[in-house]
């Protein structure tokens, strides 16, 4: 029986984690690695299983757009199998990424999208490509999240890029208890089925207007001391979420653990260590980029340091690698 890690002390500490956007999947994982070697079969098989499972598909796809060859190598796919929906979404989404990196012209990315659109017009994943590429919560912005409501009502990617976009407007008013990515966030958890993770989504929205604020000088970049998190408002918020994570908390949900990232952010900046560190030991070492980079920091050593900071409150002492999932 192999013996536990060493008690942390005050000669070891756990180490930062990396993000991976590919999360907890496995499967995606190993379909990625055939990617970055040139291999379609792999990839093929993934999205193939994957179906119409639409939250699912939009994390694979995007994942896997991000490989710096996914555009050149889903063009040569989509030679090889014109009309192949599947090659059509991931070169779409390839190309997206390309443009938000300001090496492509976002008007192809744009025209990859629609084909990929026209080629499986239930699928929502090609309009998500297109929300990526708009930077404004305007009119356009909302049109094309509605494109993807219809298509699938509850889509949890749509609506974390919609907050993000929503906390942009009026960046430079500073505070404001009544913005409207807060009621916007407020709708979606409503509307939402008891038991969908759109319910943390006020939670989400409290993180992203955050950022906004701070990169206008309006919030402290230390997001635990900016007070941001501890009004009445944002308590009943938190609260809320984490009363939902106890009672529905399942592991199914793709992108499970971007949510729950964001709520134990949440709960450090509250100052609720013990909640914090239950969050921490179910993330294991599956950090994400957003909120820990936020306003401008390194995400792994600030998840880090947060999480060594809970683990005390809670009174665990093992690193989360080793414990978690």
């Amino acid at each position: 029986m192999p013996l536990p890690p060493p008690p942390l002390g005050r000669d070891r500490q756990c180490p930062a984690p990396t993000p991976d956007p590919a999360l907890d999947d496995v499967q995606l994982g190993v379909a990625r690695a055939a990617l970055t070697q040139g291999r379609r079969q792999p990839v093929r098989s993934l999205l193939a299983r994957t179906g119409d499972d639409w939250d699912r598909r939009a994390h694979r796809v995007a994942v896997l757009a991000l490989e710096p060859y996914a555009a050149a190598w889903a063009d040569d796919w989509l030679t090889a199998e014109p009309g192949c929906a599947d090659a059509a979404a991931l070169l779409a989404l390839a190309r997206v990424r390309r443009a938000l990196r300001g090496k492509e012209d976002p008007a192809l990315a744009r025209a990859a999208c629609r084909s990929a659109a026209e080629l499986a017009p239930a699928d929502p994943t090609p309009w998500l490509g297109l929300l990526q590429l708009e930077r404004t919560g305007g009119a356009e912005t909302v049109r094309i999240f509605e494109e993807i409501r219809s298509r699938h009502r509850d889509h949890h990617h749509a609506h974390h890029l919609m907050v993000a976009r929503l906390a942009e407007r009026r960046a430079d008013g500073g505070p404001d208890p009544l913005h409207e990515v807060y009621e916007f966030a407020a709708w979606a958890a409503e509307q939402a089925p008891a038991d969908s993770p759109l319910v943390i989504l006020p939670v989400v929205a409290h993180a992203e207007r955050y950022r906004v604020l701070a990169a206008h000088g309006f919030a402290p970049a230390d997001a635990a001391a900016s007070g941001h998190w501890r009004d009445d408002r944002a308590r009943d918020v938190m609260k809320a979420a984490f009363d939902w994570w106890l009672e529905w908390e399942h592991d199914g949900h793709p992108r499970r653990l971007v949510d729950l990232n964001f709520l134990a952010h949440a709960k450090v900046c509250e100052g609720r260590g013990a909640e914090a560190a239950a969050l921490f030991q179910r993330i294991g070492r599956h950090v994400t980029h957003q909120p820990w980079s936020y306003p401008d920091r390194d995400p792994g050593e600030a998840f880090r340091t947060a999480r060594a900071a809970a683990l005390r409150t809670g009174g665990a002492r093992r690193c989360p690698e080793a414990g978690g999932k």
